[in-house]
This record gives structure tokens, C-alpha cells and sequence, in this order.
């Protein structure tokens, strides 16, 4: 055996050792503390890594009802604790708020956070209060959302539109997760930077767009609990199956799309986009305002504003064909209330909470964050347990969202169960998170859903491809929980749209 290929399964047998050590060290340290408990067996170095699925929503909701609903794992070399219960997570955003204010720093944050300084990756401190107050008061304020109206209401009526081209006289198959993409991708872009990329004909925008939306994707699927080298440092160190290198190359795209945009809004003598906005701000304040942080504003909007809205709608629409009876009901409510004779628009919503129940009812059965992150800044309880500082804690929303202790007939598709608001109470339902942490987006989230939602429902007929089989409700490979398959379904433009149309 050569000199070199000892040294390697030297140092090989001494990292083992020594991992093999810690491991023992932290299961003597483990009970000293009253930590929640742990599945058997824990493996030495990976503990409980190997539990780690595409799903992972579904294997922590499977280990709640073995363990209880607060347990906790041993990732790697990192100690996480999952929340499945109401009366738990209302523990973890009453007395310890503060305490979980933090995200966990996975490396994601380092390439799609710009090292760890966007509103979503920022630890909580001044910097991410600025840009927490910066995005309530500048981007996502009541004023600013309705100074955006014309924008959501002109993307609805060019997907209406697009729908009819193809199902005015008679049902067509149409692929609903594509458009409806676009749409959401457009309502964003026209407020952080002006421009339309779907539906026009300057072919260099929409291929420039659809790259980006592809990158978008890519992001969401990189996220969450995906990567090993999270959880096992020594990965890093030769950068296991190239993920840092890919990561790499996402961000430096990702970089330069956002700095165009930029860049063109400098050239802009007005506007009134969010873009538009942040370069006044940086003309005052030139320190603190950089390019970087800008674009980690922008980055936070198109992440949180584009998949989440469309794979609502998408979910939306599936359980509507497959539970006609539902949409019947929907059907009615906006007939009565609107009418015929006149199209929707968005101030109808709060006139529909069947509609709205519809919306929640989606929300509870698959949220957009299935798996809620947070990190304490220093040793707390929950539920009695111990959880040290630096925890990787997850709230498993989707856990609390089905589970039949806490709602009735859980796993069913029933909006009338929001007819009593007390449905929503109680730390129930927590699609958009709990506490200093949650989505401050849900105002815009709610007029996009509903409008879009109400509109589709009012404008068209909607019926599965095949009478005899439902569509295929699975969940696919994401941070954002997307349907396995895209939504194929069939749809008539119902006589309101060939009026005004």
C-alpha cells in the first residue's frame, strides 16, 4: 500500500474515531438533559439522517403519532426538535417568541440569501427589523397593495382571456399549472420592477423570465432539508454529489437577473415600482441601501409571491374537480352575490366566504410550508422538554393541519368546516407561520387567491379529464410542497365571459 493511500485510510479511521467519541459524548449529555424523545436506533455519526425522505412532512408526522407530538432527532451533528400539536406551538409563539425568532443558517442562506442577509435569512436583530419594517410599510402596506390593483386585475383578465381562446364554444384540456404560473410570476414582476414577461411577444423578456422561473424552482427544491453536508460538515470539505458548485452556479444567475433589473430601473426616470422605491431610499442612505441588500428584497418577493400562489391555486383547483359538489356550492355563492351581469373584482371577496373557506380549506390540506423553520437563540422549554440553543426546530404544520384530534373528519376536503371562525383560532392553522417570523405577505396572498380563485370559478366550467378518475393529489419533491403532476383539467367559458369578452 503507498504512503499517500495510508495517509487516507488514516485519517479516514481517526475521523471515524473521533465521530464515533462526540457520539457517545453527546448521548451521556443527552441524558442529562429532559430532551424530547428520540426514535431507536440512533446510528453513529448520521443518528437519524437516514429517516430524511422527499417527504419528510409525512415521515415526522408518522414518528408524532409513535413519539408524541414534540420528539426530537439527531441529524448529523445537529440536535432537531419537530412540533406536531396546537397547544405546543402555541407555546413556542407566546412565551418563547423571542427565543425562536431565528432561522436555522443552512447553506442554502449562504447562496440564496446573500450570505444570510435577506428578510428570510437574517438572524433576528436591527438589520432584520429594518427590512421587516422596510417590507411592511414600502412593499406589502394596504396603500401600496392598492396602488397595485390595476396590475392583479389585468393579469386575471389575460389568464381569463387565454382560457376562452381555447374553451369558448366547448370544454377543452387545458395545463392549468403553467398559466397559472405566469400569472403569479407576472402580478410580482410588475411590482417589483415593471415588466410583463408571459404573454407578450418580445421573445428576449420571456426567455429571460423563463430561465429565472426555472432558477425559482430550482431554489425551492434545493431548500429545506435536502442537503447532507447541513447536517455532516465533512461533506463540505470535498463538496458532496458537487451541491455547493450547483448552488454556486444558481446564485451567480439568479445575481445577475436581479442587478439587470436593477440596473434598468436606474435608467428609468419614474415609476412606481418596489425597485423604483428602494433607489430612493439608497440615494439617502447609500451605506446601507447596496445593490445587495436591494436584491435581496426583490429575491425575497419573487421567492415568497410566485410558486406559493400558483401551487395554491393549483391545489385549489384539483380538489374543486375532484369534489364537484363543492364547486357547485362556490358556483352558487358568486352567482347569487355577483351575478351575471357584471365580472368579479377583488373587493367581491369579502362577500364570498364560502369561496374563502375554499381557499383555507386548500391551505389546511396542503400549506405551501409544510415544515416551518426555526432556531432558538438560547436554552428554552417546550411541552417540558429541554430544547438547547442552536436546535434545528420545525413546526410541522402539515401534521397540525391533519391530525383528528384536532380537526373533525381531518383528512376530508370540507370548507364548510370555516363557517365557524373559530376554525381558523387556537394556532389551528398556520399556513403563512406563527410570530415575528411569519409570511408578512398573507395581505397580498389573500387578494391573489381569492380574486384569481373567484374568477376562474365565476368565468368558466371546470371538469376532471375523466369522469371516472380523480386527479392525482400527490405531493411532490419540494420546499413548497408542489402536486407530483401538473394539473390537466377541463374547462367552458360559462356565459358571463362571452359578454364581456
Amino acid at each position: 500500500m503507498d504512503p499517500i493511500t495510508t495517509l487516507l485510510y488514516a485519517s479516514l479511521i481517526s475521523i471515524l474515531f473521533v465521530a464515533i467519541i462526540l457520539n457517545f459524548l453527546s448521548s451521556h449529555k443527552r441524558l442529562r438533559r429532559n430532551l424530547p424523545p428520540s426514535p431507536s436506533p440512533t446510528f453513529p455519526i448520521i443518528g437519524h439522517l437516514h429517516l430524511l425522505n422527499d417527504l419528510p412532512h409525512r415521515t415526522f408526522q408518522e414518528l408524532s403519532e409513535k413519539l408524541g407530538p414534540v420528539f426530537s432527532l439527531q441529524l448529523g451533528n445537529r440536535l432537531a426538535v419537530v412540533v406536531s400539536s396546537p397547544s405546543a406551538v402555541e407555546e413556542c409563539f407566546t412565551k418563547n417568541d423571542v427565543v425562536l425568532a431565528n432561522r436555522p443558517p443552512f447553506i442554502s442562506g449562504k447562496y440564496f440569501g446573500y450570505n444570510h442577509t435577506t428578510m428570510t435569512h437574517a438572524p433576528y436583530g436591527d438589520h432584520w427589523r429594518n427590512l421587516r419594517r422596510l417590507t411592511a410599510v414600502e412593499v406589502l402596506s394596504t396603500a401600496r397593495l392598492n396602488g397595485f390593483l390595476s396590475i392583479r386585475q389585468d393579469e386575471v383578465k389575460h389568464l381569463l382571456r387565454g382560457l376562452f381562446e381555447v374553451s369558448s364554444s366547448m370544454f377543452a384540456a387545458v395545463d392549468m399549472r403553467s398559466r397559472l404560473s405566469e400569472l403569479s410570476f407576472n402580478v410580482i414582476m410588475r411590482m417589483v420592477a415593471g415588466k410583463r414577461y408571459f404573454g407578450q411577444g418580445e421573445l428576449s423578456d420571456y426567455e429571460e423570465a423563463k430561465e429565472f422561473r426555472n432558477i425559482v424552482q430550482e431554489v425551492f427544491k434545493q431548500g429545506g432539508l435536502s442537503n447532507a453536508g447541513d447536517f455532516l460538515p465533512i461533506l463540505r470539505l470535498f463538496d458532496y454529489q458537487n451541491h455547493e458548485k450547483s448552488l454556486c452556479t444558481l446564485q451567480k444567475k439568479m445575481d445577475s437577473f436581479l442587478q439587470r433589473l436593477i440596473d434598468q430601473r436606474r435608467l428609468s426616470n419614474d415609476g412606481n415600482t418596489m425597485i423604483d422605491h428602494l433607489l430612493v431610499l439608497q440615494e439617502k442612505q447609500q451605506e446601507y441601501y447596496t445593490d445587495e441588500i436591494i436584491k435581496g428584497l426583490i429575491l425575497v418577493m419573487i421567492l415568497a409571491g410566485t410558486d406559493t400562489s400558483s401551487l395554491t391555486l393549483e391545489w385549489a383547483l384539483s380538489l374543486l374537480v375532484n369534489h364537484p359538489e363543492v364547486l357547485k356550492k362556490a358556483v352558487k355563492e358568486i352567482d347569487v352575490q355577483i351575478g351575471q351581469d357584471r365580472m368579479m373584482d377583488e373587493l367581491d371577496i369579502a362577500k364570498l366566504p364560502y369561496l374563502h373557506g375554499v381557499i383555507s380549506e386548500t391551505l389546511r390540506l396542503f400549506p405551501a410550508g409544510p415544515l416551518l423553520p426555526h432556531m432558538p437563540s438560547e436554552d428554552c422549554k417546550i411541552a417540558g422538554f429541554d430544547v438547547p440553543r442552536g436546535t434545528v426546530l420545525l413546526i410541522n404544520a402539515w401534521a397540525i393541519h391533519r391530525d383528528p384530534n384536532v380537526w373533525e373528519e381531518a383528512e376530508l376536503f370540507k370548507p364548510e368546516r370555516f363557517e365557524v371562525k373559530e376554525a381558523e383560532g387556537g394556532h389551528k392553522l398556520i399556513p403563512f407561520g406563527m410570530g415575528r417570523r411569519a409570511c408578512p405577505g398573507i395581505g397580498l396572498a389573500q387578494r391573489v387567491l381569492g380574486f384569481t380563485l373567484g374568477s376562474l370559478i365565476q368565468s368558466f366550467q371546470w371538469e376532471r379529464l375523466s369522469e371516472n378518475e380523480l386527479v392525482d393529489l400527490s405531493e411532490g419533491k419540494g420546499l413548497t410542497m408542489p402536486k407530483a403532476q401538473p394539473l390537466e383539467v377541463m374547462c367552458k367559458a360559462r356565459d358571463i365571459l362571452h359578454k364581456f369578452l
